[in-house]
């Protein structure tokens, strides 16, 4: 019995199997509700005739679209009210003095854009600071 070649192929397997956990993380991540629609569709047309899906999988695939289908509209809906609160956050701070959490910058605030990363504020001088937590508003 070889027990370096044994360490070596059970490396070997470790790493194939790390690679393809991170492969199925990747696929998963990229996956949403238009691929789950599309693999639901294709699976109906491509059921057999003669055997037809049991009706209690198939009510649980619907419940399943239903779901997918309430979460993206509760996702739009959290993003609109998320765009509203930093407008009005935004609106509150235009003309006030900030300045950055470690103090190094500061300035009058002459507009606000927001962003996927939060409410961006333009200085006076042309720089630009992220409103994020440590910010002092004045």
């Amino acid at each position: 019995m070889d027990v370096t070649s044994t360490g070596a192929t059970s490396g070997t397997n470790t790493g194939t199997t790390a690679a393809a956990a991170k492969a199925a993380t990747s696929v998963a991540s990229k996956m949403n509700a238009d691929t789950f629609l599309q693999l639901l569709m294709a699976q109906l047309q491509n059921q057999d005739p003669t055997k037809p899906m049991d009706s209690t999988e198939y009510v649980g695939q619907l419940a399943s679209f239903s779901q997918v289908e309430q979460a993206t509209k509760t996702n739009q809906k959290l993003d609109s009210l998320l765009a509203s609160s930093f407008l009005n956050q935004a609106d509150a701070i235009i003309g006030r003095s900030i300045t950055s959490a470690d103090g190094l910058t500061t300035g009058t605030v002459q507009s606000v854009r927001v962003t996927g990363d939060g409410v961006m504020a333009k200085l006076t001088d042309g720089r630009e600071m992220l409103l994020a937590s440590g910010i002092s508003i004045s």
